[in-house]
């Protein structure tokens, strides 16, 4: 197995990691979860720069590289929700709608068939990434006051309940339109993909 599809791997084993260690109820091992979860998505970027600079690009890795990012995001988006902090229905749309599109685009590149992407899908991606980063590093900071040194007020306003709520709303809505625009513009590809 080449390497890429060794970091694809080591994520994937990261994520149940990261998963328990972050709805732990000690400060310490919840800081140890952000600390693990970086380096399970830098094994994303990395994997992806050396299958591009030294061509390591394989069938299984087509399939399983982003198969391997979804369940590590999905895993905060999930302790999110047990920890009360978004509601289950939002990560539920979330949730369908990214292994959707995630299994669609597996199929097709293993299958070497093209899928179509825009500008407002990295988009959607770029906030959902920045609303997950926000709130693990937010959520873990309030349980290490020692470790920052901050105001417990500070998290009333960062950790806002208003806040949270509607941020989670808007990354929901654009993820579920960005998932529906994008179907309805693979549609004849989709079709493709389960042709005998």
């Amino acid at each position: 197995m080449v390497l890429p599809n060794q970091l694809t791997v080591l994520r994937i084993i990261l994520t149940p990691v990261f998963f328990i260690l972050f709805l732990s109820d000690s400060p310490e091992t919840k800081q140890i979860s952000v600390i693990v979860f970086f380096i399970a998505a830098l094994t994303d970027w990395y994997d992806g720069w050396l299958a591009r600079k030294f061509n390591y690009i394989t069938a299984w890795g087509k399939f399983w590289d982003p198969l391997a990012d979804k369940i590590l995001t999905s895993s905060a988006f999930i302790a999110f929700v047990i920890l009360n902090l978004i509601p289950l229905w939002m990560v539920v749309l979330i949730l369908l709608r990214d292994f959707t599109i995630t299994l669609l685009r597996a199929v097709a590149g293993y299958k070497n068939i093209p899928f179509q992407t825009d500008n407002y899908a990295k988009w959607k991606t770029f906030f959902q990434m920045f609303f997950l980063y926000y709130l693990l590093i937010m959520y873990v900071a309030k349980y290490s006051p020692n470790l920052l040194n901050l105001d417990p007020k500070i998290f009333k306003v960062l950790l806002n309940e208003n806040l949270i709520f509607y941020s989670a709303l808007f990354i929901t809505i654009i993820t579920v339109h960005s998932g529906a625009l994008y179907l309805k513009k693979n549609k004849n590809t989709i079709w493709k993909l389960f042709e005998k």
